[in-house]
């Protein structure tokens, strides 16, 4: 039989990456974390939690999150259908999302406001590129993901969303001084680029597709969709950045785009866990729904799937 308020110990210690914010959550003290922890790893026989700042799960301890996250989601439910539970004070259930930096910062707000208000239900959203979120569903990270990778995970149901589409900006006074020739592989080779981390590919296929290049320029790094915009708009480089932020901008004269006007478009699918809790379907529809509204037709992108 599982130990559930030890689980509940280990899940907030890795959710708040210390055993002192966890026992604020719980309401005891660090002390008191430490030894459910413990105590539950000596009975497990393994090590749930790599110790550290911040704390993060070992792989046995992450299935053990992922479980009682699941556990709570449909507890949640049972009680509200219990009357006499329904007295208890039980705050509202949260669901843990992976989604990109680019959807947060675009549609993905409104999905969230959509579910937020049906349901009352909280989401903990975890960033991450959108060709790697479906990763943190494979280890139990998080219930759903908004991802980039089109293979249904073992256990989960996918659902094509749509596609955001990018197009290469520059500042005009900097496009004036780096780009006096036009665009072409030597310019673009030497003039400094924005990139929003090492997986963010979106340039070097930006300049493969429009100019047939392969470019390795000075970079500066950006981990912020409107940060990267933000240092753009300064004059550092040019960067990759979608269409619906930036075409505001360009018609301020604030943005230019990049000759040849090349346009690249990334394709969204949502994934989520089978399992049957009404708070996760709800989710499922609000984001289909935005999805649907605010991104590129989805319908050649194939039926839902499921893994």
């Amino acid at each position: 039989m599982l130990d559930y308020p030890s689980l509940a110990a280990v899940a907030a210690v890795a959710r708040e990456g210390s055993f002192e914010k966890a026992a604020i959550g719980l309401g005891v003290t660090p002390s008191a974390v430490s030894q459910r922890i413990k105590g539950l790893e000596d009975r497990l026989g393994a090590i749930l939690l790599i110790r550290g700042s911040p704390c993060r799960p070992t792989e046995i301890g992450g299935r053990l999150c992922a479980h009682i996250e699941q556990v709570r989601l449909l507890e949640s439910e049972v009680i509200e259908t219990l009357p006499g539970l329904t007295l208890q004070v039980v705050g509202p259930a949260s669901i843990r999302v992976a989604v990109n930096a680019d959807s947060v910062s675009t549609w993905f707000p409104k999905a969230a406001a959509l579910f937020a208000g049906e349901t009352g239900g909280l989401l903990d959203l975890v960033l991450d590129d959108e060709a790697h979120t479906a990763q943190r569903l494979q280890t139990g990270d998080v219930l759903a993901a908004v991802t980039a990778d089109p293979s249904p995970v073992v256990g989960c149901r996918i659902h094509p969303l749509g596609q955001i589409e990018y197009m290469a900006v520059v500042e005009p006074a900097f496009a004036a001084r780096h780009f006096p020739g036009g665009v072409d592989n030597l310019s673009l080779q030497r003039v400094p680029m924005l990139r929003f981390d090492r997986r963010d590919d979106l340039q070097f296929r930006w300049a493969r597709e429009a100019c047939g290049t392969t470019i390795s320029p000075p970079t500066h790094w950006t981990p912020s969709t409107q940060g990267m915009l933000d240092m753009t708009l300064a004059g550092l480089g040019w960067s990759m950045a979608p269409v619906a932020l930036a075409e505001p901008l360009i018609a301020e004269g604030r943005l230019i785009e990049l000759p040849p006007h090349k346009r690249i478009a990334v394709t969204l699918y949502w994934q989520r866990t089978r399992l049957a809790a009404r708070l996760l379907d709800q989710l499922t529809q609000a984001v289909r729904a935005v999805a649907a509204k605010d991104l590129q037709s989805a319908s050649h992108l194939g039926r839902p799937g499921s893994g």
